[in-house]
């Protein structure tokens, strides 16, 4: 008995529409369960060996292919497909999200459009590169066979068409203003871009006049092939511009674009030139499935695109985190005055919140308020270079990870043991500092209100409702832990504008626009341009965790969304203003003891979550496979048991090495960059 195949439904005669369902039906009878590759290669043979087994079923399947190849434009599947329809960031990533929410329509001729639900799977892939070369050649055959047009022809046309399109946007992205001044001056000079366009018209010609494997066409294509990578190196050079000159999404999103374009420019010359060009075509229609997959991916779109910007975002904050991690006594006792003095800047912060609240501002304006109000706070902590124990982590962990550019060097995971020790007591120096501060200053500033005012900081009903908040048992450890979130998020916020103040070179524009030099004269816009170069990561990260701080709740609350903030050395003020307003009673009741385990378990979760966020930022920025990450924590489990005092006290000696503790081997086989 036949095997029954799609051929039985075929009517080359049907409506565009209901012969492209045909085709997508036919796909998904090759694809079946999707669980054997091998299954679905032999239902490509079986729709092989029933067509060449019934006359009129092949004949009808000629018709329908004919009509197929006249009304689909295969050229934009060919050169577009998997490529931003255009070269900004935002609008591929518009046109993406309109992709996932707008389903798609068969009745279309753009092959590329109609690609998408004919090949859907990630199977698909799978399949296409299993069907073996026997198969190959007999499917070539059928789609050959088509009257008043010839493979070669038909092929060779869909194949240079697309070759036109792909070469002229590589010229356009290389030309483009944004990348060619960001060309290092020696590729400027060689003008790889330039000589493009002549290379392909004499490929072009070869293959007109002598035939697409001629001596004559396989030496053009190599020249064309040399062309490319010439271009593919000038185009890597704007990469080191942007490292040093600040990075934008918009122009790594380009230089994907260029790279990916010339790779498939070689893909269709391997199409054209191939002694086994079948192959060669399995091949692309593999891999442009591959890539269709990806095109609807808005997740590989940020994560590709932002990769070197989160790399940016790392080093800067690794720069920074660099003057908060102690390495001996001299840096830990500094550490715990410039913590106290954060302390007690956030006790006065308390103070004014409690302040803002009696005022009985509406939701969004009592969240604005308290945002100036700890945004105000935080930057005056900054600039007298005092410490808020939990902006430290998101700034540290980038400069614990920087230790491991070179983890294949002798000694490199040892010393990245010893950042963890370091880090860990400077947070707990950090800690200790701003909370043993922040109680003592609510309470004078409670026991001030009360002589001057009769008053505490807050009435009796409220300081029990801060108790009953900040109580262990109720979403505390969730709101901490958001709140960590809240913290890894002003890091890089800080980070970005950062980049984007070094990216637009507002540094230079500040000393010498006539505008601000005329309002502000020279020397003035001179110090302004210095001080904001300095300051303008720690500006944005403070002012950016204060407003979110003070707003995130408000907003929150308007969706009824079951989200709040636990600061520990807010918290901490808090608490001890609520003790202050209930008088000593307070001891005897257990709300209060069940707040102070809050605050407590706070300060370790906000400092955790930031800290693991920008870990895993710097690790994925700098590249550390999972081997190598493996081998640390081993490293860090070993000193925990050699040395767990090395966490809690600072090194005797004045370069913060522990003299008695035994190195840790380095590594051996993993690559440095995973």
């Amino acid at each position: 008995m036949r095997t029954s195949t799609p051929l039985d439904t075929l009517d080359p005669d049907a409506p565009l529409a209901l012969r492209h369902l045909w085709l997508i039906d036919a796909l998904r009878w090759v694809r079946g369960d999707e669980s054997d590759v091998q299954a679905s290669v032999g239902r490509v043979r079986a729709f092989i060996d029933a067509a060449e087994a019934d006359p009129a079923a092949m004949t009808r399947w000629r018709r329908w292919w004919g009509r197929f190849i006249r009304t689909v434009d295969l050229t934009p599947l060919l050169a577009d497909h998997g490529f931003a329809p255009r070269t900004a960031f935002l609008s591929e990533f518009g046109n993406r999200m309109r992709k996932k929410i707008l389903p798609g329509t068969p009745e279309t001729g753009d092959m590329a459009e109609l690609f998408d639900l004919l090949l859907s799977s990630r199977f698909d892939v799978r399949w296409l590169k299993a069907i073996d070369s026997d198969t190959l050649r007999r499917l070539r055959g059928m789609l050959a066979d088509v009257p008043g047009a010839t493979a070669t022809s038909f092929w060779q046309i869909e194949l240079m068409d697309a070759l036109i399109f792909c070469v002229s946007q590589i010229s356009a992205t290389g030309f483009a203003s944004e990348i060619r001044i960001r060309m290092s001056a020696e590729a400027q000079a060689q003008r790889p871009f330039h000589q493009l366009p002549a290379d392909f018209e004499r490929l072009r010609q070869a293959v007109e006049a002598h035939g697409a494997r001629s001596p004559q066409a396989l030496a053009s294509a190599e020249g064309l092939r040399q062309r490319l990578d010439a271009c593919r190196h000038a185009a890597y050079t704007v990469y080191s511009h942007l490292e040093e000159h600040g990075v934008s999404v918009g122009i790594v999103f380009r230089l994907r674009q260029l790279r990916e374009r010339i790779v498939r420019v070689k893909e269709l010359l391997d199409c054209l030139q191939s002694e086994q060009p079948e192959r060669a075509t399995a091949a692309l229609m593999a891999d442009l499935a591959q890539v269709g997959l990806e095109h609807r991916s808005v997740r590989s779109l940020i994560a590709a695109s932002s990769h070197l910007t989160a790399a940016k975002v790392a080093e800067r904050n690794a720069e920074s985190g660099e003057h908060y991690i102690t390495r001996n006594a001299a840096e830990y006792r500094e550490m715990l005055r410039k913590a106290a003095g954060g302390g007690a800047i956030v006790g006065l912060t308390t103070w004014v919140k409690y302040l803002l609240l009696s005022l009985g501002l509406t939701a969004f304006w009592g969240g604005f308020a308290a945002g100036v109000n700890y945004a105000t706070s935080f930057v005056v902590i900054m600039l007298l270079h005092l410490t808020l124990a939990t902006k430290q982590p998101a700034v540290t962990a980038p400069a614990m990870v920087a230790k491991l550019r070179d983890i294949k060097q002798p000694g490199s995971v040892r010393r990245f043991v010893d950042e963890v020790a370091n880090l860990f007591r400077s947070q707990i120096a950090a800690i200790v500092g701003n909370v043993g501060m922040v109680i003592p200053v609510v309470v004078l500033i409670s026991l001030g209100l009360q002589l001057l005012t009769g008053n505490a900081m807050t009435d009796v009903s409220k300081a029990h409702k801060v108790l009953q908040d900040i109580h262990l048992i109720g979403p505390t450890l969730y709101f901490a832990a958001f709140t960590g979130v809240l913290l890894f998020a002003s890091s890089i916020i800080a980070g970005w504008v950062e980049n984007w103040y070094v990216f637009h070179n507002l540094d230079s524009a500040m000393k010498h626009n006539p505008r601000f030099t005329a309002v502000l004269g020279r020397e003035r816009a001179a110090r302004w341009a210095d001080f904001m170069r300095r300051n303008i990561s720690g500006l944005a990260a403070n002012i950016s965790l204060g407003f979110m701080l003070g707003l995130v709740p408000a907003f929150a609350a308007f969706f009824s969304l079951p989200l709040d903030v636990r600061h520990v050395t807010l918290s901490a003020g808090q608490v001890t203003a609520a003790a202050m307003a209930i008088g000593w009673d307070v001891f005897t009741e257990s709300d209060f003891w069940w707040a102070m385990v809050g605050v407590l378990l706070i300060g370790p979760l906000n400092l955790g979550v930031s800290f693991y966020l920008a870990f895993r930022l710097a690790l994925q920025a700098q590249n550390i496979s999972e081997v190598n990450r493996q081998l640390i924590r081993a490293a860090i489990k070993r000193r925990i048991r050699a040395a767990p005092m090395s966490f809690l006290v600072p090194p005797r000696n004045a370069r913060g090495e522990q003299d008695d503790e035994p190195p840790t081997p380095a590594p051996e086989a993993p690559p440095a960059n995973g």
